[in-house]
């Protein structure tokens, strides 16, 4: 029987505001000067506003090649549209998973609520070699249609990817086997979970504070994000913050006075070389080269059209 080892933190950072698309304001949890810290994963973006003029003009039409782009909202709108035809909008609690595969051109326009409030997730995640040009792929997948689960210590949590005590999240046979959990915890309340210890784990504070660490080991982090181990008490990671796990089989995260929402995810390592532009990520510089030529070309969708 294999021992159970709880996952230290390996590394915390806040995630830092930039701007995308024809002028979207956000903020990167993490990206290319990160890579492969997270592999399979390339990117989790955080876009989140109550004023429209810093979203309202989108991301406009753009390629993608050799990846996935993982779009979660939890209030607002984005409408979409592709090449492979696809058309319509996600709403709170919809998840968008596109695989883009050989090549997808599309557009992402977030509209926000009633208030203007935007709020909303996306994740990137690598392809290996071998399916880079596979055929792409859309899943729309509506709130109700996502199972809610609730743990004996009150933790809620909404498998999207994944599975837990038998009950799976409507995403599946994706290529790196991710997981990706929305977890709440109650203020006072534990939350252990098992993870595959081969994967690549880490967690995405939404919403409140927590303990990630059991032990509660002292940590702090500077202004640039770097983590560092001193004799200070410890902290709890707040909203905006990544906790990057170290190598276990469980993960335990503890609440006190305040209660938590986290994004829970995991995904096995590619371990390939990795070429990146853009919105196209291939194995090497010439891959690049083809994939902008096609672009600029006309010829980029590969298959029927």
């Amino acid at each position: 029987m294999e021992k159970t080892i709880q996952r230290p933190i390996k590394k915390v950072w806040k995630s830092e505001p930039t701007i995308e698309g024809a002028g979207v304001h956000l903020r990167r949890a993490f990206g290319f000067p990160e890579l492969p810290l997270l592999d399979p994963f390339l990117l989790l973006d955080d876009f989140r506003s109550e004023n429209p003029a810093d979203y309202k003009n989108g991301f406009p039409w753009h390629p993608h090649r050799g990846m996935e782009t993982i779009t979660y909202v939890l209030d607002g709108d984005v409408e979409h549209g592709d090449s492979m035809g696809n058309k319509g909008h996600i709403t709170a609690g919809d998840i968008q998973w596109m695989t883009a595969g050989s090549g997808v051109i599309h557009q992402e326009m977030p509209k926000g609520n009633h208030k203007g409030q935007m709020l909303g997730f996306q994740l990137w995640a690598n392809l290996p070699a071998k399916s880079k040009m596979m055929d792409p792929r859309y899943r729309e997948v509506k709130h109700k249609e996502i199972p809610i689960i609730t743990t004996p210590e009150g933790a809620k949590i909404r498998i999207i990817c994944g599975e837990i005590n038998g009950v799976k999240g409507p995403v599946q046979d994706i290529v790196t086997n991710p997981e990706y959990l929305d977890v709440e915890i109650p203020a006072g309340k534990s939350f252990t979970h098992t993870v595959n210890s081969a994967h690549t784990v880490f967690a995405y504070v939404i919403d409140g504070e927590a303990f990630f660490d059991q032990a509660r080991i002292p940590f702090a982090h500077d202004a640039a994000g770097v983590n560092y181990f001193d004799m200070k008490p410890p902290c709890s990671c707040i909203d905006g913050t990544l906790v990057l796990f170290g190598e276990g089989s469980n993960i335990v995260v503890n609440t006190d006075k305040s209660a938590v929402r986290f994004l829970l995810i995991s995904g096995q390592p590619i371990k390939e070389p990795i070429a990146w532009y853009g919105p196209i990520v291939m194995n090497t510089h010439e891959e690049l080269r083809v994939a902008f030529n096609e672009f600029q070309q006309g010829n980029f969708i590969k298959g029927e059209k």
